[in-house]
Parts: structure tokens; sequence; C-alpha cells
């Protein structure tokens, strides 16, 4: 039951920029995982606008000692996401 869920969560994840190419996507939606991402911008030290490989766009919350502070635009981020937060990234 849990995993047939997260495959719809997933699915609707993937499916959103053909239907909505402008919405964001909370992130708690989004399957625990690594990515690839593109900040599009820096909102403060803790949350981040960014764009995913599939396009879909979102705002990234820091939790735990992980901070935002010296990323800016444009950089590419390789992310751990785990419950909608970024417990550990690496800039790449």
């Amino acid at each position: 039951m849990r995993s047939t869920l997260f495959t719809a969560a997933f699915a609707l994840v993937a499916l959103l920029p053909v239907a909505a190419p402008a919405a964001l996507v909370d992130p708690s939606l989004v399957p625990d995982g690594t990515y690839v991402v593109k900040v599009e911008k820096v909102q403060d030290a803790q949350h981040l606008l960014v764009m995913m490989n599939n396009g879909v766009e979102t705002t990234l919350v820091a939790t735990g000692s992980a901070q935002f502070g010296k990323i800016k635009a444009n950089d590419t981020l390789k992310i751990s996401l785990i419950k909608g937060k970024v417990p550990v990234f690496s800039l790449q």
C-alpha cells in the first residue's frame, strides 16, 4: 500500500511539468532519495528555489546542520531529500 502511494506521488511529480510547467511542487511529495538540482533562487540560509532534472520546481528546506548560506543562483547541487527536507548536500 505504501509503495503504491509513493509510486503514485512520483508519477504525479513526474507528469506535473507537462500539465503545469510553472507550478511549484511540495517537496514532501518528492520521494526520498538523492537528486541533482539547479538553484534558481536563494531565499535565505534555510530555503532554496530549485529546478529538478525532470523540470519540477520546488522550494527546499535545509534541516539539521545543513545551511544554504554559501549557495548562489545557477549553482548545481547534489542533495539528499528525506521527508521533504535536505539534511546534506554537496556543490557540484
